[in-house]
């Protein structure tokens, strides 16, 4: 027989109704009463059609289970012991009997032994119980089990009447084979759907609600609902609602269609509908009319196509949980959205995770559960986002956020993985005075970005002083060094003073060595930089150029043991004298900034104290900081570039409030990130994609910590630069350079400092 897994179950019961009027209508024929007659003339229909039908319809529709098949074959076999008339029967009758007994005895032995072997563990016994099960469904359906009851019955006792024998043939194969019951109740259902639809077409039944949002619902046909696709829910003890069809869930109650909520209609769509002929049922509506409802109910239509999952337990304001329906397209860092009431936000997934949840029977449902982080709502008159202080309800559906060709414009930093949704930069001014960290491993882009912020800062009159082990700035931003030779020569002069010092031996330990003549020298030329327009906005230094001298012990017989300035020494005095060049200048107003040092391989420039080997870089990375703490009231911050974020100084790295993280493997500085950006996505920074970074701080625009993708050079250049040009200098400042770096060595041969000189 065929299952009618389409039919509903009062369906089912008035065609087991009609199966049963036909199997009356025949007893009235043949033996003149409207129900089989005791005795072995009754036998095929009491112990074998009755229980066909019944088992077929109602108990067992769709699947077999293994306690079904027991269920079955013991009255089968019951029945066979209660009609057993050994010795009078023919030898065909006896072997007709033993081959019935013998099946239904074989599927008890099966069915008993598929509950045993279920019980076990391992992957054997797993795999012989699923083989079990498949021939149990295959061989102990009732029209199976009971059909060799029907056809002993037919042999034994109607044999020497060929009417008897043929209306039970008959009987038997409209009840059992092909149903007249499931025909006829199908086909009334069909004609009333055909006559009584209008602007809407019945494409499944519902199950249940669950709420809050979720609808199952049962196809009429095979493919009639597909994933996506939006339906009308007629509900006679709720409001009307739009519906999209996520995924099928189940099979024991038929073909199940799994659908969210979008929205409860409104009067005013329910009239565009208009009516329907059944409650309870799902309805797929003409595309006019759909376009009709989407409009009024301001659904975007072509959006439901992108539902990726919905809503899971555990969601936050901060944080999104969503089971997956469709991962083709997900992957970390893209945007998904989310309603809250009207307002739509957007989410950026941060990890993904199978779970696996305990149903009846303690069988148990897999599925793939996605983890996002709140960025918020977007503003698109200040292209940025804003927080969202709430969180969208359970089963509420979720989008993903299509790709899209990102258009880089002068503000943005980056974009959204995947989308066209910009990363900016609130002020540079906040990059400089909250100060700023770019961490991440080697050759992952930290240097490309830190070039990109330097031009931001330069066209926003913020002067810049690079400290550089890598000399890497100067090629990569020879555009804004004015004069590259008058740089040299200015280098070449601070080094003679400091190279002199060798010998200068003081009573005055302090004073002792080229350390206080390179101290002036170097106050002086960075206040002149800092304090005077001079149309210059960029200064790049190696630290470990400079020959500086500082005596080390107290002087006897005119000598005293010296001892070099080490690179983290030369960036304390580079530090201490921008602070002193800021304070000169007085106070800066909020949302001001006037210079920014960038510390390029941090960890060898401001190293932490438990990696320093001398006192004299503690005593001078305590002193950096202290200028780095004091300066953002004077308008002055830092920039700091690290590959080792576990060897740079805490003290100044906790002050920068404004982090770019980018991929890393340590877990020291993964447990200093987490303070910053979260453990979401410090735990996703080893696997973080080249280019990328979570950005999170005050000088981004959005609140919330976030992952995007950085500019490359040449398009943020291009996109830049028309708007923001490289400065010009006037020729006269790099000749003035010039002259006064020749000039500055009098006839003795000793360098003097001269504050002309135009830096």
């Amino acid at each position: 027989m065929t299952r009618q897994s389409n039919l509903t179950q009062p369906q089912r019961l008035a065609s087991l109704v009609i199966d049963s009027l036909i199997v009356a209508a025949a007893c009235w024929y043949l033996f003149g009463t409207p129900y089989p007659p005791l005795g072995t003339d009754g036998f095929w229909a009491y112990s074998a059609l009755l229980a066909v039908l019944v088992g077929s319809k109602l108990v067992t529709p769709f699947y077999v289970k293994p306690a079904d098949a027991i269920s079955y074959a013991v009255p089968a076999l019951v029945s066979l012991m209660l009609v057993n008339d050994w010795r009078s029967w023919s030898p065909n009758q006896q072997w007709g009997f033993s081959l019935t007994a013998l099946f239904a005895l074989l599927v008890l032995l099966l069915g008993v032994t598929n509950i045993i072997i279920n019980s076990m563990r391992g992957d054997r016994a797993k795999e012989l119980s699923n083989r079990t099960r498949v021939i149990l469904d295959l061989i102990a359906r009732p029209e199976f089990v009971y059909a060799p009851l029907i056809l002993f019955a037919l042999f034994s006792y109607h044999r020497d009447s060929w009417i008897e024998a043929v209306t039970i043939s008959i009987v038997t194969g409209v009840t059992v084979l092909k149903s007249a019951g499931d025909f006829l109740v199908g086909g009334i259902q069909r004609l009333r759907s055909l006559t009584k639809l209008t602007a809407a077409a019945a494409a499944g039944q519902v199950v249940a609600f669950q709420d809050p949002g979720i609808v199952l619902l049962r196809q009429q046909y095979e493919g009639d609902i597909n994933r996506n696709d939006l339906l009308f829910v007629s509900d006679k003890h709720g409001p009307k609602k739009l519906v999209v069809a996520l995924d099928y869930v189940g099979r024991s109650e038929g073909i199940l269609i799994r659908a969210v909520e979008l929205k409860a209609l409104s009067a005013a769509s329910q009239a565009i509908v208009g009516a329907v002929p059944f409650d309870e049922y799902a309805y797929r509506l003409e595309a006019q009319t759909l376009d009709r409802v989407c409009e009024c109910e301001r659904i975007s239509r072509d959006a439901q196509a992108n539902v990726v999952g919905i809503c899971a337990p555990d969601t936050s304001i901060e944080r999104l949980y969503f089971e997956v329906v469709d991962n083709s397209e997900l992957e970390e860092g893209r945007l998904v959205s989310a309603h809250v009431g009207m307002v739509k936000v957007m989410y950026q997934i941060v990890a993904g995770l199978t779970r696996e949840e305990i149903v009846q029977q303690k069988n148990t449902y897999g599925y793939l559960r996605a983890q996002a982080q709140q960025i918020g709502v977007w503003d698109e008159t200040a292209k940025k986002f804003r927080p969202c202080n709430w969180l969208p309800t359970i089963n509420t559906p979720i989008y993903l956020e299509k790709k899209k060709s990102y258009e880089i414009d002068e503000r943005s930093i980056g974009h959204f993985p995947g989308s066209d949704f910009h990363g900016r930069i609130r002020s540079t001014a906040d990059l400089v005075t909250h100060n700023t960290a770019i961490l991440g491993i080697l050759g992952i882009g930290k240097s490309c970005l830190a070039f990109e912020l330097v031009e931001r800062m330069i066209a926003d009159n913020i002067k810049v002083i690079c400290l550089d082990l890598t000399d890497e700035y100067a090629e990569q931003l020879r555009e804004f060094c004015y004069d590259l030779s008058g740089d040299s020569l200015y280098s070449e002069l601070l080094d003679q003073t400091g190279a002199k010092g060798k010998g200068m031996v003081s009573k005055h330990v302090e004073e002792g060595g080229s350390k206080p003549e390179f101290r002036d020298a170097l106050d002086a030329s960075i206040e002149r930089f800092v304090c005077e327009d001079l149309g210059r906005k960029l200064l790049v230094f190696n630290p470990s150029r400079f020959e500086v001298w500082r005596q080390d012990s107290k002087p006897y017989q005119d000598q005293a043991s010296m001892a070099s300035l080490t690179p983290t020494e030369i960036t304390q005095l580079f530090t201490e004298g921008a602070l002193k060049a800021c304070q000169k200048l007085g106070r800066v107003g909020k949302g001001s900034a006037r210079v920014c040092l960038v510390f390029e391989e941090a960890h060898s420039l401001v190293p932490e104290w438990n990696t320093i080997v001398n006192e004299g870089d503690r005593a001078a990375v305590n002193g950096t900081a202290r200028a780095i703490l004091q300066g953002r009231k004077y308008g002055l911050g830092c920039l700091l570039v690290t590959q080792r974020t576990a060897n740079v100084t805490k003290t100044i790295l906790n002050q920068c409030n404004t982090i770019f993280a980018m991929r890393t493997f340590d877990e020291t500085a993964k447990e200093f990130l987490a303070n910053y950006i979260g453990r979401d996505y410090t735990d996703s920074l080893s696997a973080i994609q080249e280019r990328h970074a979570v950005l999170f701080g005050k000088a981004s625009s959005c609140e919330n910590p976030v992952l995007i993708r950085l500019n490359d050079t040449d398009a943020f250049r291009a996109a830049f630069r028309p708007a923001h040009p490289v400065p010009t200098v006037p020729q006269a400042v790099a000749t003035l350079a010039v002259a006064a770096a020749t000039t500055a060595t009098d006839t003795s041969g000793e360098t003097e400092f001269n504050d002309d000189i135009p830096f």
